[in-house]
């Protein structure tokens, strides 16, 4: 199965404070996405100005075209992954194109490895910490709010690489999940946690699945947290 992985960062720049809803801030701008085919080509997805620098925002039609690559691939047998693809990347990349409907339905058929761990836990995982726990060599350059503040600053190269570094990343995870049938993570005590993973499953698949007991969280997140977007 032929890998897919994709990713995208975000322009807009806010104090997200710990435990606060990021999506108290949305809808969300997108500065840069990247594409990563395992043992294939690598694309960087951005606006540039008549100056041939890149804009602060992807346009609409860029975004669509991103958009409707991610289809194509997808039709074609293409396994798409990505790192909370489903309540975030396909989200706001169907957001900036317009076409929330294509990204709905792109969205049901990738694999979100973050999303199929938390319908087993019940609460997220980090993508760096998974990339640890797994013994992924693939590291973040950077942390996740930093990547607006240096793409507004100019500093586009750093953000290209980080996003492009992300995209690989997702498909080093999801090919070593493959391999080893588990998922692990590392916590923030530095100790290495791990569940069974028999396989990757769809994010269709995985709606379908009941919710895992959160009785023992002072705040249960739902379902519609990752999904809800997706009635449009």
């Amino acid at each position: 199965m032929k890998l897919l992985g994709f990713d995208i960062e975000i322009s807009n720049v806010f104090d997200l404070r710990p435990g606060e809803d990021i999506d108290k801030y949305a809808p969300f701008d997108i500065s840069v996405a990247a594409t990563h085919i395992d043992d294939g080509e690598q694309r960087l997805w951005l606006s540039n100005g008549s100056d041939g620098k890149p804009l602060l925002n992807l346009r609409r039609e860029e975004a669509c075209e991103l958009l409707d690559y991610l289809d194509q691939q997808q039709r074609s047998g293409c396994a798409l992954v990505a790192w909370n693809g489903l309540s975030f990347d396909l989200r706001w990349i169907g957001h900036v194109a317009g076409d929330l409907r294509k990204a709905a339905a792109i969205a049901l058929k990738i694999y979100d490895p973050m999303f199929q761990f938390f319908k087993v836990k019940g609460f997220p995982v980090g993508l760096a910490a998974v990339a640890q726990g797994m013994g992924i060599g693939t590291q973040k350059l950077m942390k996740g709010a930093d990547a607006p503040v240096q793409w507004r600053a100019g500093n586009h190269d750093a953000v290209c690489k980080y996003v492009l570094g992300d995209a690989r990343m997702s498909v080093e995870i999801a090919t070593a999940i493959g391999r080893k049938r588990e998922i692990a993570w590392v916590i923030q005590k530095g100790a290495r946690s791990s569940i069974p993973l028999p396989c990757l499953r769809t994010v269709e698949d995985c709606l379908s699945d009941p919710m895992p007991d959160q009785s023992w969280m002072s705040s249960r997140i739902p379902q519609a947290k990752f999904a809800g977007w997706m009635k449009c």
